[in-house]
């Protein structure tokens, strides 16, 4: 029985979906809602969701890579990414395809296998290559035309756990999540 209702979806998202093995975001926009906020003494904040963080960790539980590739540099990004266990970080990269080719090399991944979700212009290239390409609503139009599936939920309130629950109902592991969370 599955958690994640994905009847109405895309036959051929679902499709997409089920082959990602690895799940690689940007982070202002997708993990965070695109704000940049500093305090007085210049000190960078972030919001991320909680909930973003359980769908990471339930699709990494069942094997899918996650890796962040960022245009900025950011002390909190590394923070959260090793607070989520993610050890691929790209950070400071404005040309994400250069990272995302890195990220191919290290990994041994095809393009195919991966899922990458950008809201920006920078996002493109990768998007381009990616087999599945994911945006959120509040993206760019242009950005909007390279992507397989715009999130219901916008970056930094959900976005990234309606990507993981895509992933996990398409790969049939929605329910063997759930019940390794309730127990026996």
């Amino acid at each position: 029985m599955a958690v994640i209702d994905i009847s109405g979806y895309d036959p051929l998202l679902v499709e997409r979906a089920a082959t990602v093995r690895a799940l690689v975001l940007d982070v202002d926009g997708v993990l965070t809602d695109g704000r940049l906020y500093f305090d007085n003494q210049g000190n960078e904040l972030k919001a991320f969701s909680s909930r973003d963080g359980l769908g990471m960790r339930a699709v990494q539980s069942q094997g899918t890579l996650l890796a962040l590739i960022t245009g900025r540099q950011s002390e909190i990004v590394a923070r959260r990414a090793a607070n989520l266990g993610i050890e691929h970080i790209y950070q400071g990269r404005h040309d994400k395809l250069d990272a995302f080719n890195e990220l191919l090399a290290a990994t041994g991944l095809e393009e195919r296998q991966v899922c990458y979700a950008g809201d920006d212009w920078i996002d493109i290239p990768v998007l381009d290559r990616a087999g599945l390409a994911v945006t959120v609503p509040d993206a760019d139009s242009v950005v909007k035309s390279h992507a397989h599936w715009v999130t219901p939920r916008t970056g930094g309130q959900g976005a990234v756990r309606d990507i993981c629950d895509l992933i996990l109902a398409a790969r049939g592991l929605d329910q063997v999540v759930l019940d390794s969370i309730l127990g026996p």
